[in-house]
């Protein structure tokens, strides 16, 4: 399917602020060239409506967030065979590894037939206690650069055609 959008999406949920920060610094980078959503509120025709993704959430139990997979849940069939080709590349906050969370977006987003264009990005925030885990998070400043640089790649990716 044709899509004549540029823009990027940038799909988020977070629960102690750190993927928040990720998804917001990633937008920033886009200057202006992407959509940004909290998961919550994304809809089918967003996706549809987009050129990439960016899905940006926290592994929590070696999963992705409730949120998150309840958007993929509402939207997975209604854009399925519509969105094929399209580039998509991730972020996640992470207490320890972010491996699973990792796995599963990329097994959806095989069923979606997208094309993954950078490598994942994993923030291990290393919150192992209880209440470390639950702890309003500060994202490192490399981490934060590194998010607006990812976002930036994308925007201009999509600008340029390349995606």
């Amino acid at each position: 399917m044709y899509n004549s959008n540029t823009k990027p999406l940038i799909v988020w949920h977070s629960r102690t602020g750190t993927a928040k920060a990720l998804a917001e610094a990633a937008f920033e980078g886009t200057e202006g060239r992407a959509i940004i959503k909290c998961a919550a509120n994304v809809e089918a025709q967003d996706l549809l409506s987009a050129a990439a993704y960016l899905f940006v959430c926290p592994e929590n139990l070696a999963a992705i967030s409730g949120k998150m997979k309840e958007m993929f849940d509402r939207t997975y069939y209604p854009v399925l065979g519509k969105i094929e080709g399209r580039a998509y590349a991730t972020m996640i906050a992470a207490g320890s590894d972010g491996e699973n969370a990792q796995k599963q977006i990329d097994r959806i987003a095989t069923g979606w037939r997208l094309k993954r264009v950078a490598d994942p990005f994993i923030l291990n925030t290393e919150a192992q206690t209880p209440e470390e885990i639950l702890a309003r998070k500060t994202v490192p400043a490399e981490a934060i650069r590194h998010a607006h640089q990812m976002g930036a790649a994308l925007a201009e990716g999509c600008a340029m055609g390349v995606f």
